[in-house]
């Protein structure tokens, strides 16, 4: 591993819940198949695939637009060439639009999109074509606001999916789609959301604090089941 790499896992405790809840379901599938080829969709960074045994890929759009540059959306090359630097299980970065993927049919083992979707005009080609890339018994593992308790008011959000509206999207694709809800809401997880940085060594320590609280909260019995309190939703799908 990287020092950079290493440096995420030792400070992994105070990292964003939600960001540790994908990589836990990551590592569970990862270990059932070792050497597995796994692609994350609008990964950006993926640190979230960090310290995970298999080989990742990475697609996104290019960082083009306004709205884009303002929300830190899609990657630029300086982005790449930095992520491939810094990681040691990242194989591959392209730009590619799942919408109408250039990826080969049957290429991976796992698809990743972690709070993607709801940014998809096309939503169903997007799954459509998720399936396609996935090998028989694939999976696919995302993530997306609540839509039975947060209200869309971000501008490049096209919907927010309700549970039962989203296992009826993976279902007409997917042999099985488990939807759950995630991550506790409240003072904690707004302090978690505040950025990091030397400068605001206070802010930082707060965000970190609310990072740990949120945590512990969302990982309380019976959260997979509340939809009202929880900020996101969480599937996994399988492909036949």
């Amino acid at each position: 591993m990287t020092l950079f790499e290493l440096s995420y896992l030792a400070l992994q405790p105070v990292y964003p819940p939600l960001h540790r809840r994908v990589r836990r379901e990551l590592l569970t599938i990862a270990r059932r198949h070792p050497g597995m080829d796994i692609l994350d969709v609008g990964g950006r960074k993926s640190h979230y695939t960090i310290g995970v045994p298999a080989n990742i890929n990475v697609s996104d759009l290019p960082r083009e637009t306004e709205v884009q540059k303002s929300l830190h959306l899609g990657v630029t090359n300086a982005i790449i060439q930095q992520t491939l630097s810094r990681r040691s299980n990242v194989r591959n970065m392209i730009f590619d639009d799942m919408t109408k993927s250039n990826l080969a049919t049957g290429a991976f083992d796992c698809v990743v999109a972690v709070e993607v979707l709801e940014h998809v005009e096309k939503d169903r080609e997007f799954v459509k074509e998720v399936n396609r890339v996935l090998k028989p018994g694939g999976y696919f593992l995302m993530t997306t606001p609540n839509g039975d308790f947060v209200k869309n008011k971000n501008p490049d959000h096209k919907r927010h999916y309700k549970r039962k509206e989203l296992a009826g999207l993976l279902r007409e694709e997917f042999e099985s789609a488990n939807v759950v809800y995630a991550i506790c809401g409240g003072t904690s997880r707004r302090l978690g959301l505040k950025g990091w940085s030397l400068r605001t060594p206070w802010q930082t320590l707060l965000s970190m604090i609310g990072n740990g609280i949120s945590e512990m909260a969302s990982n309380r019995p019976g959260v997979a089941e509340m939809a009202i309190g929880t900020h996101h939703l969480l599937a996994i799908a399988r492909k036949k």
